[in-house]
């Protein structure tokens, strides 16, 4: 038995393949003639939703969004959002954070092709908040919607400052059913506010 095991490695180890060169594969991703109704589109396939607010207030823009509007807890990370009640500063413990409604978090960029928003924790004590809520909706600039993930790579610093993640569209999960579950273990819905 030692031997056929021998034979077998000194027979692997004899082996020479020639390398290969990698292939010549474009760097500059996937354009389309309208990335912001691309990024809309990318996000309602994953299952959330994007609304255009333009140059508007933050507060009225937050108060048409149903979830917001009958939110009795909601945690803010974007200045204006005049209904947030959740004072950070006297969370001791993340699960204080469980009956939050809705989380408004700032998106630095959003990506077209799959509707992802990469948000930064910057400081953020807990961020079991952007987990826990019922609802989320991130706040991004219009000019930072980017066409794919290779543009996207180029504008963000991973592992600059703390925690920083991808998100798109609510929670999901599915099962051997095909049975598709939104909200499992997160947020419920996913609204992306493009100002």
């Amino acid at each position: 038995m030692a031997n056929s095991r021998n034979d077998i490695l000194r027979a692997l180890r004899a082996a020479h393949v020639p390398p290969k060169p990698l292939p010549d594969l474009p760097t500059s991703g996937v354009q389309y003639p309208d990335v912001h109704a691309q990024f809309a589109k990318s996000l309602s396939d994953v299952g959330g939703r994007c609304i255009f607010a333009g140059d508007g207030d933050i507060e009225i823009a937050l108060s048409k969004l149903p979830e917001y509007a009958s939110a009795i807890r909601v945690l803010s990370l974007v200045p204006g959002a005049k209904k947030a009640n959740v004072n950070m500063a006297a969370i001791i413990d993340p699960t204080e954070l469980a009956d939050v409604d809705v989380c408004v978090l700032p998106g630095q960029l959003g990506v077209a092709e799959n509707g992802a928003v990469w948000v930064v924790e910057d400081g953020f004590p807990f961020r079991a908040g952007w987990y826990l809520a019922q609802h989320m909706v991130l706040v991004l600039r219009a000019d930072t919607i980017v066409h794919n993930m290779h543009e996207a790579y180029e504008r963000i610093s991973v592992g600059a400052r703390g925690f920083s993640t991808f998100i798109s569209g609510p929670s999901k999960t599915a099962d051997i059913e095909q049975s598709l579950v939104i909200g499992a273990q997160g947020p419920r819905s996913c609204t992306a506010l493009v100002v």
